[in-house]
């Protein structure tokens, strides 16, 4: 499986600023082999970044999307309005969940908005640092990826289209990062849970949380991590970059 690297931007860089990092990173990436790239800047930099890196091989996603085509959603962007923007989009992410309120439900019904539109999805699950401390991860992780497919009914996903990362909330920011053990641990469950859900026999699953080029080569050593979804080290081009080659051995297996 190839892994990919993804890069959230979140809510940093005026449109100018995306697209100098956007054609840095590129750059800084030209020489990579057998990774897939993407970066997810704010939906008012997609079009500017999406030209600055048209012929590159970075692809683009957006951070969120809404779970209907069109309609009376003041400040809401729907699938139909991301398709030609972006190939990706995230849902789920724990920032959107835990400060916004978006429930386990509005994200099944995002994904499955958003793979009616032809957009592949990654769904972001994972457990709070109390969640974990009373030994709930696995319970939380399943019912999160339970209620995001149960949206798609009896049509199951085709495999290729829906990514999960894997990001607990207690290591989104801080510094501290799942160590390679517990990440491995969560993901292959992903893995299990996933093909329990949708009959995908290899899901593909992405580490997120405070991931590092000190830290991303032990991270993809691990054989259930498939990639990474990148915070604060995707702002930084020669970052991104260096994490990008650290999960180009991982290609090997």
């Amino acid at each position: 499986m190839t892994p990919l690297i993804a890069g959230n931007w979140k809510m940093n860089t005026t449109v100018e600023e995306g697209v100098t990092l956007a054609r840095a990173v590129a750059e800084a990436t030209a020489e990579a082999r057998g990774v897939a790239i993407a970066v997810l800047p704010p939906f008012t930099h997609l079009a500017a970044v999406r030209d600055a890196l048209r012929g590159t091989a970075v692809a683009v996603g957006a951070q969120d999307v809404f779970w209907e085509d069109s309609g009376a959603f003041t400040g809401e962007v729907s699938p139909l309005m991301l398709r030609g923007l972006c190939d990706l989009v995230l849902t789920g992410h724990s920032e959107r969940r835990h400060l916004l309120g978006e429930t386990d439900e509005q994200v099944g019904r995002k994904l499955a908005a958003s793979l009616r539109a032809g957009l592949r999805v990654m769904v972001a699950v994972g457990e709070t640092e109390g969640e974990r401390d009373r030994d709930e991860t696995f319970s939380v992780v399943d019912r999160q990826l339970q209620a995001a497919f149960a949206a798609l009914g009896d049509a199951p996903p085709n495999g290729s289209d829906v990514v999960v990362a894997y990001e607990p909330v207690w290591a989104i920011g801080t510094g501290r990062t799942a160590t390679p053990e517990q990440a491995e641990e969560v993901c292959g469950h992903i893995k299990v849970a996933v093909r329990a859900a949708t009959g995908i026999e290899s899901a593909q699953v992405l580490y997120g949380g405070s991931v590092t080029p000190v830290n991303a080569a032990s991270l993809f050593a691990e054989p259930s991590i498939d990639g990474a979804l990148v915070g604060g080290a995707s702002l930084k081009a020669a970052d991104f970059a260096a994490i990008v080659a650290a999960a180009a051995p991982a290609v090997a297996g």
